[in-house]
């Protein structure tokens, strides 16, 4: 059942008079990133990433319409290079028959030539979440589609085509599938799968309107019912089986879930799970292992924000922000509220240091979606983006102190906090544009060494931006395979990988989930600076076996192999 936050908002108003609560303003003058970020955007016609998503109509009339669908980057043909999966959307219409998913193969260059006929792809359901694992661990990386209505699970036949197993596997819930993913949750090896789920909507019986700021928008999700989430266990013979009751994750009262982060919180290697909630508080799943979790979202202090009030969680990004070795929780919220910056003090407590850093004040006219941390300028730390756009058609910067169309966000992190970055400061034009934002997902897919986005926007064209920091700043990418006989999760999904050069340590976790409702590439990008030294790179196995690469070169896709322990 949902908890009052009073007994809580006590302790977080005392942490704050510790430090870390005060709004720190940005830094006077302009700031620029490492060497300047330089990412263009090439046109769509010269990528072939040429999609409009659907998600509903414009102007958005019910809140069916306004979350959008994820993406994801696959190597679905093992070739090396990574492709581009769109599961795509539908129309209050027609919401069980849309446009289809669209697979973009990558063929070098930024050039990529549309897969989806041939790879008999041909779903074609208001899809919103979705994810990517190799769950039966034959090597070829499987797709997990969570939709309104029954969702999907597509085979990977070692890259010649997807098939259709959702029956088979007992994934097929006819729920709304929001935010999904891929994680060895009960330790036993494989890839189980948990699937965040909304609300149940009725396009026949839309809800009444409602008011928000003053003006009449679209219903929705308080005052319909709230979905419980599920957990599926693999099986280990292409069968899951429901195990959100015996896991302890039924235990809780539904709430309107919208992304999911799985990854291990405390470095005793088990996967945690945190689930992002619109309108109710968060939760987070902790780890007992064997299977079982208990919620701590309260005591742990990553269910509400300092104020004690729930928030609505869209986006979620995973990193080291102060580096003390734990992995940090960022979410995104709606307009008139702050994003939210939870510092993982010690692996069980998390304190809200939003303003501390410098996210409060910038981030209360945005209507937050994707966030990720990754390093675009290769300067050693990682940065932050977000995404954009507001829900309401009606919204001006006058009427609901936000526009409909908004501009991402990059910020630039220092020691002990983050910079705005102006878009003038670095010439960059994808910062200034204002758009219907939802999603984004970061991978080299150039092989230059740096990192690359694709964003998605509500019913807008696909954009790739283009990253050519990797021509100035050295990095590393890495990339897991674990060849070990009888291996069923060979991309290493719930690692930790860190690079060390001397007293500073670089710390990647391949987490199940993504930005929102997507999944980013399952390898580690490191920008390392202008250094040229030699790195020390060491990779802490799900299982917490601790493989020492050694010294690595620089500028290169590196491959961590294992084999026997």
């Amino acid at each position: 059942m949902k908890r009052p936050a009073a007994s809580f908002s006590i302790l977080w108003l005392a942490l704050c008079a510790l430090g870390g609560c005060a709004e720190q303003p940005p830094p006077a003058g302009r700031k620029a990133v490492g060497p300047g970020i330089r990412m263009g955007e090439p046109a769509a016609a010269s990528t072939g990433l040429d999609l409009v998503l659907t998600s509903g109509g414009t102007p958005s009339r019910e809140i069916l319409e306004v979350k959008g669908c994820g993406l994801a980057l696959i190597d679905f043909d093992s070739d090396g290079d990574l492709d581009v999966f769109a599961p795509n959307g539908a129309t209050l219409a027609a919401p069980e028959e849309g446009p289809g998913c669209r697979m973009f193969e990558n063929r070098g260059e930024l050039k990529f030539v549309d897969a989806t006929v041939r790879l008999g792809l041909g779903l074609r359901r208001w899809s919103f979440g979705v994810a990517v694992g190799d769950y039966d661990g034959d090597g070829h990386d499987d797709l997990f589609i969570a939709c309104y209505g029954p969702n999907v699970l597509l085979r990977n036949r070692a890259g010649g085509g997807f098939e259709d197993v959702s029956e088979a596997a007992g994934i097929a819930d006819g729920g709304w599938g929001t935010g999904c993913a891929f994680a060895d949750t009960d330790g036993d090896g494989d890839l189980d799968l948990y699937v965040c789920n909304y609300l149940s909507f009725d396009p026949g019986k839309p809800p009444s309107r409602a008011a928000f700021k003053k003006t009449e928008v679209l219903g929705g999700p308080l005052g319909l019912d709230a979905q419980h989430d599920i957990l599926y266990e693999n099986l280990g013979d292409g069968a899951f089986r429901d195990a959100s009751v015996a896991s302890g994750v039924r235990s809780v009262e539904a709430a309107y879930a919208l992304n999911v982060a799985i990854v291990d919180l405390n470095g005793d290697s088990r996967q945690d799970i945190f689930v992002g909630n619109d309108s109710m508080e968060n939760y987070l799943f902790s780890n007992r292992g064997g299977g079982r979790f208990r919620e701590v979202g309260v005591e742990s202090g990553v269910s509400a924000n300092s104020d004690g009030a729930s928030q609505a969680t869209m986006g979620i990004a995973v990193g080291d922000v102060d580096g003390n070795g734990f992995p940090d929780l960022f979410t995104t919220n709606f307009s008139g509220d702050t994003n939210t910056l939870h510092l993982n003090l010690d692996g069980a407590f998390f304190a809200d240091r939003t303003r501390g850093w410098g996210l409060g004040r910038v981030s209360m006219t945005s209507l937050g979606w994707a966030c990720d941390f990754c390093d675009l300028d290769q300067d050693g730390d990682e940065d932050l983006v977000v995404f954009n756009g507001h829900v309401f058609p009606q919204a001006t910067a006058e009427s609901m102190d936000s526009p409909y169309l908004q501009r991402p966000q990059l910020f630039d992190r220092g020691a002990d906090s983050c910079s705005l970055v102006d878009p003038l400061a670095v010439a960059a034009a994808w910062l200034a544009r204002a758009h219907r934002d939802r999603t984004a997902v970061r991978g080299d897919l150039d092989g230059d060494g740096d990192l690359d986005l694709v964003v998605g926007g509500l019913n807008e064209p696909l954009r790739l931006l283009r990253n050519d920091a990797g021509k100035s700043y050295h990095w590393l990418i890495v990339e897991l395979r674990d060849e070990r006989p009888g291996s069923m999760n060979r991309r290493g999904l719930g690692s930790l990988i860190d690079v060390r050069r001397g007293e500073t340590v670089q710390r990647r976790w391949l987490r199940g989930g993504g930005p929102f409702q997507s999944a980013n590439s399952h390898r580690a990008h490191f920008g390392l600076g202008e250094g040229g030294e030699p790195v020390r790179l060491r990779v802490t196995w799900p299982d917490g076996n601790v493989q020492d690469c050694g010294e690595v070169r620089l500028d290169e896709l590196y491959t961590v192999r294992r084999a026997g322990d």
